[in-house]
């Protein structure tokens, strides 16, 4: 089987999976960004509360929070590290409480952080998925 083959059924996969319900993390949310000055990964972690209907809900205004929205939210925590793996153990392990209540949750940004990794590396833009 050729690369290309291979490639396009990953990319199936992977589209029908990213199409699945996902229920919310009630520990927050996280932006994962690039630091081109620092050479370092930095995730920022919001906090939410999740609704009935599995919405989640500023804390503040108690509104939902949209993708789009225009007021800015200041994180709880910002993280940063070097590495995927540097920040991963930061988030999961240690005395400290944990930002993430989900398994499902930790597996996301795990992946994420090392596809954010990989762009710092070959600098490349990186889009949180």
């Amino acid at each position: 089987m050729d690369f290309k083959v291979i490639s396009e059924k990953i990319a199936n996969i992977d589209e029908a999976y990213s199409n699945r319900f996902i229920s919310l993390d009630p520990s927050g949310y996280f932006l994962i960004k690039l630091s081109r000055n620092s050479l370092e990964l930095i995730v920022e972690h919001y906090s939410n509360q999740i609704d009935k209907n599995g919405i989640a809900i500023d804390p503040e205004t108690g509104n939902p929070i949209s993708c789009k929205e225009s007021k800015e939210r200041l994180p709880i925590k910002i993280y940063s590290g070097k590495t995927a793996k540097e920040l991963g153990i930061q988030l999961t392990e240690g005395d400290e409480p944990h930002p993430i209540s989900r398994l499902d949750h930790a597996l996301y940004i795990g992946r994420e952080l090392q596809k954010a990794e990989y762009c710092l590396i070959n600098e490349l833009p990186y889009i949180q998925d």
